[in-house]
C-alpha cells in the first residue's frame, strides 16, 4: 500500500519546501475513504450521504486476480456493479442486482442485436462474479441507458450510466443493506482494514438504516481496475430547505476519525469528506466554522499551498454547483461544527498567501475528491 500510486491522481508530484519546521513525508497510499454529500436541489431534489472505500490494489480490496485481468482484457467492459439499490434498472424491484456494464458494439444493428451482443458477453462472466460474491444471480435483462444529465453536470464519464452504456442486468433476492455490507466486508476487506475503523465503522453503522443502500462496483482501468465499496442513504424530505450544511448530521455523528491504517505514515490526501451542492439558481458559500486552506490555482484548478493543516478547499465557491473538500492534515479526527458552512449571505474571503514561504505541487484534489461514483459513473 505504501509505495503504490493513487490510480485517482495519475502522476501525483509533491514538493514541500524545507520551510516547514514539522515536515515530514507525505505519502499517497492506493487506498482511499470517502465521506461524500450530495445536496440535490436541481435535479432529483434529495440529499445523498455515501462513505466510499477504494483501492486499486488486490491486497486491499481482494478480488480474484484472474477474474479482475479477464475483465480488464475485453475492453468493451466499463464496469460491474453489485448493488442492493431498489429499481437498479427500470424493470427490476424488491430484488438486488449485479449488472454487468458493456460499452455498446457501433456495428449492432437494432435493439435485438444491442441486447443479444451484450448477453453473449455478459454471460462469460457472470459465473466466476457469483462466486466471488458468493451470489447466486440470474440473467433477468438487458437495458439500455440513454440519458447523460447527471452524468455532465457532476463531470463524471459515464461508465455505469452513459449514453453508449448497456446493462445485462442479473437479479437475486432482495437483501438488506447491513448483513450485504457484513458478508461482502469480510469477503472482499482484509482484517487489517475492518479493525482499524474511521470511515468503514461509520459506513457499518449506516448500513443498519432502514433506508440504507450497499453498492460494490469494479471499474477497469489500463493496468488495474479501481474497486469501491460504498453504503449510502438518501434524504428525499430534507433538500429544499437545506441552506445550513452540517456534513456530518447526514451520518450521525459528531465526530469524524481517519482510519487507523493510516497511522504509520502522513497520508493527508487519503481521507476525504468532500460536499456537493446542485442549485436551480447561482448561489455562494459563507460562514465557514472551520478553516479555509488558502490555495493557488494550476491549470484552472485550486490547490492547496498547506497539506499539513486541516481546513476546506471551495472548487467552485459560487454558482450553481458548489463542490467544497475538507482534508484532515495532521489531524485523525474531525468535530462536526468544524464542517459546518452556510449557502448565500456572509460571503467570506481568503486571505492572500506569500506563495514563496510554502512550495506545494500536488494532483488536483478535484479527482482525488470526487468520490464519483454516484451510482452515475466515473471521472478518469
Amino acid at each position: 500500500m505504501r509505495n503504490g500510486w493513487l490510480i485517482l491522481a495519475l502522476i501525483p508530484v509533491i514538493m514541500i519546501s524545507s520551510n516547514y519546521a514539522y515536515s515530514q513525508e507525505i505519502g499517497l497510499a492506493t487506498f482511499q475513504e470517502t465521506a461524500q454529500v450530495i445536496i440535490d436541489k436541481s435535479i432529483s431534489q434529495k440529499t445523498t450521504a455515501s462513505i466510499t472505500l477504494q483501492s486499486t490494489s488486490n491486497q486491499e480490496i481482494r478480488i480474484p486476480s484472474e477474474l479482475e485481468q479477464k475483465i480488464r482484457d475485453n475492453s468493451r467492459i466499463k464496469s460491474i456493479i453489485v448493488t442492493n439499490q431498489d429499481q437498479c434498472v427500470l424493470g427490476v424491484t424488491d430484488e438486488s442486482c449485479i449488472m454487468i456494464n458493456i460499452e455498446r458494439n457501433p456495428e449492432d444493428k437494432g435493439i435485438i442485436a444491442i441486447q443479444d451482443s451484450t448477453k453473449e458477453i455478459s454471460e462469460l462472466y457472470i459465473d466466476e462474479i457469483n462466486q466471488a460474491f458468493d451470489t447466486n444471480a440470474k440473467f433477468h435483462s438487458t437495458y439500455i441507458h440513454t440519458g447523460n444529465e447527471l452524468n455532465n453536470i457532476l463531470e463524471t464519464s459515464g461508465a455505469v450510466s452513459g449514453k453508449r452504456m448497456i446493462s445485462a442486468v442479473y437479479t437475486m433476492s432482495m437483501e438488506d443493506t447491513s448483513s450485504m455490507y457484513e458478508k461482502l466486508s469480510a469477503i472482499l476487506l482484509p482484517k487489517i482494514i475492518r479493525e482499524s475503523g474511521g470511515f468503514y465503522n461509520i459506513a457499518k453503522d449506516l448500513s443498519y438504516e432502514e433506508n440504507s443502500t450497499m453498492t460494490f462496483s469494479l471499474i477497469p482501468l489500463e493496468i488495474k481496475s479501481l474497486m469501491q465499496l460504498k453504503v449510502s442513504i438518501e434524504y428525499p424530505d430534507k433538500t429544499e430547505t437545506i441552506y445550513k450544511v452540517d456534513p456530518l448530521s447526514f451520518f450521525e455523528v459528531d465526530n469524524i476519525k481517519r482510519s487507523d491504517y493510516f497511522s504509520d505514515g502522513f497520508y493527508p490526501l487519503n481521507s476525504i469528506i468532500q460536499v456537493v451542492v446542485l442549485l436551480p439558481d447561482s448561489t455562494y458559500v459563507s460562514n465557514i466554522k472551520g478553516e479555509v486552506i488558502p490555495t493557488q490555482i494550476i491549470d484552472n484548478e485550486k490547490i492547496p499551498l498547506e497539506i499539513t493543516k486541516k481546513g476546506w478547499i471551495f472548487d467552485p465557491e459560487e454558482g450553481q454547483k458548489i463542490q467544497g473538500k475538507y482534508i484532515f492534515g495532521q489531524d485523525t479526527s474531525i468535530n462536526k461544527n468544524e464542517l459546518k458552512f452556510t449557502l448565500g449571505d456572509e460571503r467570506f474571503e481568503v486571505e492572500e498567501v506569500d506563495e514563496s514561504v510554502i512550495v506545494v505541487t500536488i494532483i488536483s484534489i478535484v479527482a482525488i475528491a470526487a468520490a464519483i461514483f454516484y451510482l452515475k459513473g466515473y471521472k478518469r
